[in-house]
């Protein structure tokens, strides 16, 4: 981090925004590479529900909270 300053976000914060662009690629496209896209980003949201089980979070409860701010950052209001 010293030596580079590009941080990377952990905890899931990757795969929620991936999934999330997915998701809104897949609105995009007819037929069924539409379903297929749409499965592969809500299996990346595998990755940080179950991080939340491990810590012994309600994982349904963080991720809708997840989706929430990623939908915020995207649309220009971080916070």
């Amino acid at each position: 981090l010293l030596q580079n300053d590009s941080v990377v976000a952990g905890g899931g914060a990757i795969e929620m925004e991936l999934s999330k662009y997915l998701r809104d690629y897949s609105r995009t496209i007819p037929g069924k590479q539409q379903l297929l896209i749409g499965a592969y980003a809500k299996a990346l949201e595998i990755i940080p529900r179950q991080l939340c089980d491990n810590a012994g979070f309600d994982a349904t409860n963080i991720l809708n909270k997840l989706r929430a701010k990623h939908a915020q950052v995207r649309g220009g209001q971080r916070g």
